[in-house]
């Protein structure tokens, strides 16, 4: 395997890692029907308390999975998956090319 391939997965974990949560899953599937939402609206709608919705979005933000705008002193948070996707991607991509 090339060392690209090598890199690729290797920068990828930290991605997997995130998703690898089904509350943060819950939270991006909940982003991506009803976005932008604030911590507690998002605590409204989980079975989570408010401080465990935002460690979880914190993972979730360090990954570069969901932004935040700041209106006021409210926080929306919305989903910001291009790079991810990005990088799975071209992850995907390059393992069916030296790998199949």
């Amino acid at each position: 395997m090339s060392t690209r391939a090598v890199e690729l997965f290797r920068s990828s974990i930290p991605v997997f890692q995130a998703l690898s949560d089904s509350a943060r899953q819950d939270i991006i599937l909940l982003l991506a029907e009803k976005e932008p939402l604030t911590v507690n609206e998002i605590a409204k709608e989980s079975t989570l308390s408010r401080p465990a919705v935002s460690h979880h979005l914190k993972i979730l933000r360090d990954q570069k999975l969901v932004s935040i705008e700041q209106k006021g002193t409210q926080r929306y948070y919305s989903l910001a998956l291009e790079d991810a996707v990005g990088l799975l991607k071209e992850l995907i991509s390059t393992v069916e090319k030296e790998c199949l």
